[in-house]
């Protein structure tokens, strides 16, 4: 059984899968992709219901870019297409949108939609939904030391003072908890360069199953999962405690 008491605050999750999926079932990525989008629906109102504070999906990663330009564009117009028929429901559920990302090269039309559901949805006091959009980690982490370089320069900030906690202040996820659980779909047992540096206590569930396949009942799994291992933070285990008390 699922114990209400210990619901991750942050999940993070890497939608993989969708073009084997596709290929698989003798369809082509379009339909992967299409796919993938009803289970975020799907596993947006899951976390919702389940008292998740903050979920992440990386949607769309700076190294994207090298694929074809057919498929680039329709993840673009997937993503458009999506804001245009959710944004609805998701301020009338109360759940605030954020994207993580660099502006460019995102297509203009589209940047120009992503603030407008932001602005809408930012006073929102339920789950936040983060979408990792154009998102690389270490270009993250680079952005954020120029950023504090800056701010040095500027006299608004101490190098010496510069602490982790600090630095966190410079990243895009600045004021969300870090995540406490990151999921990969498909089996790879990869990061990817996503969000490297909030990742650092993190658990790591890989399922095998393809994205398109992973439903609320797959979340719920993965939560008990969660539940059942033992996080330390580097501090010794509850085993290995009591060991060393007898």
């Amino acid at each position: 059984m699922m114990d209400k008491t210990n619901i991750p605050k942050h999940i993070a999750i890497i939608m993989d899968g969708n073009g084997r999926w596709a290929k698989e079932k003798g369809l082509p990525r379009s339909a992967g992709h299409r796919a993938g989008i009803n289970r975020v629906k799907e596993v947006i109102k899951a976390a919702s219901k389940l008292g998740v504070k903050v979920i992440t999906l990386f949607a769309f990663s700076a190294e994207n870019w090298a694929r074809p330009q057919k498929e680039i564009n329709l993840l673009m117009r997937a993503l458009d297409n999506f804001l245009e028929s959710q944004i609805n429901e998701l301020d009338k559920n109360n759940i605030r949108l954020k994207i993580i990302g660099a502006d460019k090269p995102i297509p203009q039309y589209l940047l120009t939609k992503i603030k407008k559901a932001e602005a809408r949805t930012e006073e929102n006091t339920g789950l936040i939904f983060v979408l990792a959009l154009n998102y690389g980690s270490r270009q993250e982490i680079t952005e954020a030391a120029k950023r504090f370089a800056a701010a040095v320069a500027r006299g608004e900030a101490d190098l010496e003072s510069l602490d982790a906690e600090g630095f966190a202040k410079y990243l895009y996820t600045a004021g969300l908890p870090e995540p406490d659980l990151l999921i990969r779909t498909s089996g790879e047992m990869r990061i990817s360069n996503f969000l490297l540096w909030q990742l650092s206590y993190a658990e790591l569930y890989f399922p095998k199953k393809y994205w398109p396949d992973f439903a609320s009942k797959d979340l719920e799994k993965a939560i008990q999962i969660y539940q059942g291992r033992e996080r330390r933070f580097g501090k010794v285990g509850r085993i290995d405690a009591d060991k060393e008390d007898n």
